[in-house]
C-alpha cells in the first residue's frame, strides 16, 4: 500500500510517500480502506516531534473509508461497513488498522469527505462547547481562528448554545467566512488589536471563555479580555506553545480558570465516543452543522498540504485522498 511516512522529525519535507505491507489487524482491530483522511494541527505537532512517537511512522490521526478485514475478537463490525475514526496514529495511508472501539460507523446520508471531516475537529467542538466550558445562553465568547477547520464549528455550535460570538481571522476574505458561519463580530487581527477590539466590542466587560488553538502568539492577550472568573480554553499551539508562566498570573486577571484539554480524555469511553460523534454526525445529516472543506490533495501531496495548513491559506477541513 502508499503510505505517508515519517522517519525523522521535522518540516513538511519529511512526509514521504512509501510502498509499505498491507497491516494485519490484530484480534481487537479492523482493518479500514482509506476513502479519505483528515489533515488537522496534531499531525504538524506530530510530524515536528512535538507529540512523540516512535520512529518511523504513518502520521494522520482521523479517516473514514470501509472495513474490509476484522480481527478474531471483533463482534461489532462487518466487511463493508462505512466508519470513521479520530485518535488513532496511521490514517495517512491505503489502509489503516484500527481499535474496533474506536470506529464509528456512519449514517448513509454522509458521504466519506464529510465524515473524514467531521469526526477530530466535530468531536473537537462538541467537547469544547459542551464539557470544557459549557457555553450557556448568553455568554459572550471569543473564538480565535474561527474561520479554520475546528474555528467554523465552534462558532456554529456556540450560536446553536445561545452565545454571542467574538471571532479573530487572519484577512477580510476569511473574516467574511466566519460571519457567513454564524459570528456577531470578527476581528482581522493582521490589521486591529484583538485585545483592544474585544475590549470595545464587550464595553471593557470582557468575554465568559475564550477557544484558543493558535497558542504562543495571543495567550498574553487572552488573559486581557476575560471576565472576573472566566475561562481560558487552551486547545491547541498552531503559532507555537505557549511558554511556562506564573499560575498567579489567573489571579490578577480575576481568578480565571484556564484548562489545555485534548480530545483523548473527552472520549475516553466507547459511551462518550458514541455519544459525541453521533451527536456531530446528526448535526451535520439535520444541517444544524455546515462542513466547508476547503481543499483535498491526492495522498501524494501531503507535504503540501501541511504546508498550506501552516500556512494559513486553508479555511475549514483539508483532505488527503488516496
Amino acid at each position: 500500500m502508499k503510505a505517508i511516512q515519517v522517519a525523522q522529525v521535522g518540516g513538511p519535507e519529511v512526509l514521504t510517500l512509501v510502498d509499505l505491507p498491507v497491516p494485519e489487524p490484530k484480534p481487537s482491530e479492523a482493518l479500514v480502506q482509506v476513502e479519505a483522511a483528515g489533515v488537522n494541527f496534531i499531525d504538524v505537532y506530530f510530524r515536528e516531534g512535538r507529540y512523540p512517537a516512535p520512529l518511523p511512522f504513518i502520521n494522520g490521526q482521523e479517516a473514514a473509508g470501509l472495513v474490509v478485514a476484522v480481527g478474531s475478537d471483533v463482534t461489532t463490525l462487518r466487511l463493508g461497513d462505512r466508519v470513521a475514526f479520530a485518535g488513532a496514529l496511521g490514517s495517512y495511508a491505503e489502509y489503516v488498522a484500527v481499535p474496533a472501539d474506536r470506529l464509528v460507523k456512519l449514517p448513509d446520508e454522509l458521504d466519506f469527505n464529510q465524515a473524514a471531516a467531521a469526526m477530530l475537529q466535530g468531536m473537537t467542538a462538541h467537547y469544547l462547547t459542551h464539557s470544557s466550558y459549557p457555553i450557556k445562553s448568553g455568554d459572550t465568547v471569543l473564538i480565535h481562528a474561527a474561520a479554520g477547520g475546528v474555528g467554523l464549528l465552534l462558532v456554529q455550535i456556540a450560536k446553536k448554545r445561545g452565545a454571542r460570538v467574538i471571532g479573530t481571522a487572519g484577512s477580510k476574505e476569511k473574516a467574511r467566512v466566519a460571519h457567513d458561519a454564524g459570528a456577531d463580530e470578527v476581528i482581522v487581527y493582521t490589521e486591529q488589536d484583538f485585545e483592544t477590539e474585544t475590549q470595545r466590542l464587550t464595553e471593557g466587560q470582557g468575554v465568559h471563555v475564550v477557544y484558543d488553538g493558535v497558542g504562543k502568539d495571543t495567550f498574553a492577550k487572552d488573559l486581557n479580555v476575560m471576565r472576573p472568573r472566566g475561562c481560558v480554553v487552551l486547545f491547541g499551539g498552531s503559532s507555537g506553545a505557549v511558554p511556562p508562566f506564573d499560575l498567579l498570573e489567573l489571579t490578577r486577571h480575576g481568578s480565571l480558570f484556564l484548562t489545555r484539554p485534548s480530545m483523548q480524555h473527552y472520549v475516553a469511553t466507547r459511551e462518550e465516543l458514541e455519544q459525541r460523534a453521533n451527536d456531530v454526525l446528526q448535526m451535520i445529516v439535520s444541517g444544524e452543522l455546515k462542513l466547508r472543506i476547503s481543499k483535498t490533495y491526492p495522498l501524494a501531496e501531503a507535504q503540501q498540504a501541511h504546508r498550506d495548513l501552516e500556512g494559513r491559506k486553508t479555511t475549514g477541513k483539508v483532505l488527503l485522498i488516496p
